[in-house]
């Protein structure tokens, strides 16, 4: 019997990776010990994580990158293929794949979904992403509209409808006209895998309160994390669901606190790559709904530290409480980032994980 998704187990503060399939992860810096994204790097990052009982490994989908020195984030694994290679390479942490629904067809993401989740043994989780980036998906010959969340809608509901039935099924929507449609096996789990979005504004939120499980979210001050929640809660229950909400932080974990903020002002302001910090902060501006508007004129370390993330950055007693304060806003995790996940991962695990056991957000 297949045991339940990581994300439904039973520590109270769940964690994840976030983006190590893509150079740099989310910083943007040229520190010579930044992030490379290699397939082996990958490899011994989510070794760690598995083995430290993190509940999830969740890629970006990148297909053009930032440019500056480095061209940062233009190295990226494709998410399908990325996450059944982990899959087979992992016993206990979740595998999601992050997707552009107007680049990917839904009857081809329901069989590449489902073959993951068969791989992992039911491990395999969905992040639906609209899209923002106008001049990635020029790429494909695709013009970005008004209307992302309505294609998503009938995008999950025809993955599910792959997976509910056997037979052949006809599909007539505004975006989507299928015949006979199939796709065998369905997911193992049921109706689909879990399910995620990243959104900030109304639509995408109400698209995540209507057919996500999880939503990410950011904030600016931990203090104002909470409404966000509230938000989430308020829309989830017009369609008599639960969505939880997770948070993205990027980490500095040191033995000292002096230790910790040196390193951050060094690779996120001394020798961040300034000219894609640039890039990335002007495309989101004029394109993504992804922050609060202040957020841009008052935090560009963090941007060059984690794509605006939340900073944790001291020692694990400081981070610890830190993740207490996101806890009580109704945070139900959170997924991290390090500028070289292989050599940070294994110190915040052994010196972290345990002080969070301790203050009961985590039970293993």
């Amino acid at each position: 019997m297949n045991k339940p998704h990581p994300l439904k187990g039973p520590n109270k503060f769940k964690l994840g990776v976030f983006s190590a399939n893509a150079d740099g992860g989310l910083a943007i810096t040229d520190v010579p010990e930044r992030w490379r994204a290699g397939w082996d790097d990958n490899l011994t990052a989510v070794g760690i994580a598995d083995r430290a009982g993190l509940e999830f490994f969740l890629p970006i989908a990148r297909w053009k990158g930032f440019g500056g020195k480095n061209r940062v984030r233009e190295w990226s694994f494709e998410t399908f293929t990325w996450a059944a290679g982990l899959a087979a390479s992992t016993e206990r942490i979740g595998l999601f794949m992050t997707v552009h629904v107007p680049i990917v067809h839904p009857v081809y993401a329901a069989k590449a979904l489902a073959t993951v989740d068969h791989i992992s043994g039911g491990r395999a989780g969905l992040n639906i992403v609209c899209g923002w980036n106008p001049s990635e998906f020029g790429m494909f010959g695709i013009e970005l509209g008004g209307d992302g969340y309505s294609r998503a809608g009938e995008w999950i509901e025809i993955i599910e409808r792959c997976y509910g039935t056997a037979q052949p099924f006809d599909f007539e929507g505004q975006f989507y006209k299928l015949k006979q449609v199939v796709s065998r096996p369905a997911s193992i789990q049921s109706p689909r895998p879990v399910t995620m979005n990243a959104a900030f504004g109304p639509p995408g939120r109400d698209y995540a309160a209507r057919h996500c499980d999880y939503l990410f979210s950011t904030f600016t001050d931990i203090e104002d994390g909470g409404r966000h929640v509230a938000d989430m809660r308020e829309r989830s229950k017009a369609y008599q669901r639960e969505v939880g909400v997770y948070t993205v932080c990027h980490v500095v974990a040191r033995e000292t606190q002096k230790e910790a903020e040196d390193y951050y002002e060094r690779y996120a302001v001394a020798e961040a790559d300034h000219a894609a910090v640039d890039q990335h902060m002007s495309q989101k501006v004029e394109f993504a709904n992804s922050h609060d508007r202040h957020a841009f004129d008052l935090y560009r370390k963090r941007f060059a530290g984690g794509a605006g993330s939340y900073p944790l950055v001291g020692t694990p007693e400081f981070i610890v409480d830190e993740m207490l304060k996101i806890s009580r806003e109704g945070y139900a995790g959170a997924a991290l980032t390090f500028v070289n996940y292989a050599y940070e991962l294994p110190f915040f695990c052994d010196r972290v994980l345990p002080l969070m056991k301790q203050a009961g957000l985590r039970v293993a």
